[in-house]
């Protein structure tokens, strides 16, 4: 007979308290806490000049962060939004150029593409939650310049597919591992096979100083031009004044340099990282090695296991409308579990609730991207239900935040809460 599930007053399977997900965040203290102190101290703010003679926090940041993650470049900015806009704009990526990019990710990988003034085509996610190469290969039509693969909740795309689509295209490819630092597919670290890519400090990230972004790239044309984006001012030229030493070197960008007090918890953070993927990677591999049998669940497939950064475990279930229940019923257990999508609640990491884009919703009446007039490909147009195999795999997917803070007994009374659930609903 079942056990009776804390739903309906039984006994909770885990009655220790639920872990935060601030896998970085939590793990702040003394390296932080010396590394901005010492940036205070030599009143050291700007990382191109002030009263002190001392080494930039944030350049130490970029060379480290090269080295760590084996690319040419790394250019530190104030968020992974500020990264991709920077990467795409760098890439000359706008007026009239459609960009493609899967339907499950945060907005902002979406909105990137419109600050870029170019048009945004939305792509099929396939069973593992990233991109399907199949449909983006669909997609492209002549006015496709670019594409940006999304590394969706710490695991990779097949970057082998996309690779060789996006050449056989000749596509520029901008990675967005926002979700997925330290990730990696076939041993090489995610953001490091496209022309750029971009990763994320805010506090929810594997690492962090709340805010915060960092492009990298083994372009030394493209660092230069992400260089001149990202600070307008040109303090990082050798002569800020110069006349261009090439052409394009030099052009209108914006502000998202990365403060020294940022730069330092994150070399403070970054020393951190394999600690973090390393526990997270252990507690995910013990919980689903307990569940990968249990009647009625698909552990989520990935195309790199050993690369998987272990921040989450998806599954499926067979039905979506097993899935409030199961979410609720975990929860009860003390495992605070959810589903992904539900059409009545907006998130955005649905592109079905993506309103600003479905709806063309932009700050001035004359509709650019939209209506730009060198666009001259077909009508890019949207609908809620334009991508129905990515709202079907979301519907019926639960996941559950995997803290490295998590202890054994944590990890073991997660997988005793999912097996009683299981037994008694599916």
């Amino acid at each position: 007979m079942n056990e009776k599930l804390a739903l309906y007053g039984g006994p909770k399977a885990k009655p220790t308290p639920a872990l935060p997900m601030y896998p970085g965040g939590l793990e702040i203290g003394d390296e932080e806490r010396a590394q901005v102190l010492e940036v205070l101290d030599n009143k050291y703010l700007f990382r191109y000049y002030g009263p002190a003679n001392v080494q930039s926090k944030v350049a130490k940041l970029e060379e480290e962060f090269a080295q760590r993650f084996g690319s040419a470049h790394a250019l530190a900015v104030t968020s992974c939004t500020g990264a991709l806009i920077t990467s795409l704009v760098a890439c000359a990526v706008g007026p009239g150029d459609e960009v493609l990019v899967t339907g499950y990710t945060f907005f902002a990988s979406c909105a990137a593409i419109v600050a870029a003034k170019a048009i945004p085509v939305i792509v099929e996610v396939d069973e593992t939650l990233t991109m399907d190469p199949e449909d983006m290969e669909r997609k492209i039509t002549p006015s496709t310049r670019a594409v940006v693969v999304v590394h969706m909740r710490g695991v990779s795309c097949n970057m082998d597919a996309v690779m060789r689509i996006a050449k056989k295209h000749n596509l520029i490819v901008i990675e967005d591992a926002a979700q997925a630092v330290g990730g990696t597919y076939k041993g090489k670290s995610l953001g490091t096979f496209g022309d750029c890519g971009c990763y994320s400090f805010q506090y929810h990230k594997i690492i962090t100083a709340g805010e915060g972004g960092m492009v990298v790239t083994d372009d030394d044309r493209l660092y230069d031009r992400c260089m001149s984006y990202h600070d307008t001012a040109a303090c990082w030229r050798p002569n800020r004044f110069a006349e261009q030493r090439y052409e394009g070197e030099l052009f209108c960008g914006t502000n998202y340099r990365m403060s020294e007090l940022t730069g330092a918890v994150m070399l403070a953070q970054l020393h951190k990282l394999d600690m973090l993927l390393e526990n997270m990677r252990k507690n995910q591999r013990r919980i689903a090695g307990q569940i990968e049998n249990v009647p009625g669940i698909k552990l989520r497939p990935v195309n790199d296991p050993e690369g998987d950064t272990g921040i989450c475990l998806m599954f499926y279930l067979e039905k979506k409308d097993q899935v409030s229940l199961f979410a609720e019923a975990l929860q009860a257990e003390g495992v605070p579990a959810a589903g992904v999508y539900n059409s009545g609640l907006p998130d955005w990491h649905i592109y079905a609730h993506w309103k600003h884009v479905l709806e063309k919703k932009t700050p001035t009446p004359e509709g650019c991207p939209w209506t730009c007039p060198y666009h001259t490909g077909e009508e890019v147009t949207y609908s809620a239900d334009m991508n129905p195999n990515t709202l079907e795999y979301l519907s019926r997917v639960v996941h559950l935040d995997i803290a490295p803070q998590m202890t054994e007994e944590d990890c073991d009374m997660t997988a005793a809460a999912i097996q009683k659930v299981a037994s008694a609903l599916l």
